[in-house]
């Protein structure tokens, strides 16, 4: 009965997180208004990096994530690899009315394994948050650390299939124009997460070169 309640609070917890708006949320509506699998295959992409990182942060590989060049180079990299994203994103409105629309080049699973690693704030979730969580897993046994790890990951994968699902079937009932509105929106959510991610990387270069 009390793996029943911790594996409910996982659930209440993973899914405040997987649901807050982010580069992975954006990317699953502009993929799947033209691919309806491509929440499922981007949550594959997701878990390829995150189930890993799972048992790595509990053997204490959550220090190394918290350090400043680690965060500084995932920062760095995340931010240019969504500029390039939303520069595709903005690219396809132009083929629009030919119905020629692409979505971002590289397959949802590159995807998501790309944005998963490449998003500091999601490494730094699973080094707080995640490795609370994880810790209480493991203390219950490695069934119940399994069915941690299980629970978290189908949290993701419900959430984005759903997103994906929704935004082929709006791509479809509303249109060019919608489609347009959806592609803009997402594009210019990905460049605002750049520019976080290289805004607040720079700053810790600054403050390290500074110090």
């Amino acid at each position: 009965m009390q793996l029943f309640w911790f594996l409910l609070s996982v659930v209440g917890i993973s899914l405040s997180g997987v649901m807050a708006p982010g580069p992975v949320t954006a990317t699953t509506i502009v993929m799947g208004s033209r691919n309806r699998w491509a929440g499922v295959l981007i949550a594959v992409g997701h878990g390829i990096v995150e189930l890993p990182l799972i048992i790595l942060i509990v053997l204490g590989i959550n220090r190394i994530l918290k350090s400043q060049p680690v965060q500084i180079g995932i920062g760095l990299a995340g931010g240019l690899f969504l500029i390039i994203m939303a520069v595709q994103i903005m690219g396809s409105l132009r083929r629009l009315d030919e119905q020629q629309t692409e979505s971002p080049k590289g397959t949802p699973i590159i995807a998501g394994i790309v944005l998963t690693a490449g998003n500091p704030y999601f490494l730094l979730w699973w080094a707080t948050i995640g490795l609370g969580l994880a810790t209480r897993a493991g203390d219950r046994g490695a069934w119940a650390f399994a069915l941690f790890a299980l629970v978290h990951w189908l949290c993701d994968l419900v959430w984005l299939a759903a997103l994906a699902w929704a935004s082929f079937k709006g791509s479809e009932l509303l249109g060019t124009r919608a489609l347009r509105v959806v592609l803009i929106i997402c594009s210019l959510a990905l460049f605002a997460f750049a520019a976080m991610f290289l805004y607040d990387a720079v700053g810790m270069l600054i403050s390290l070169f500074g110090a």
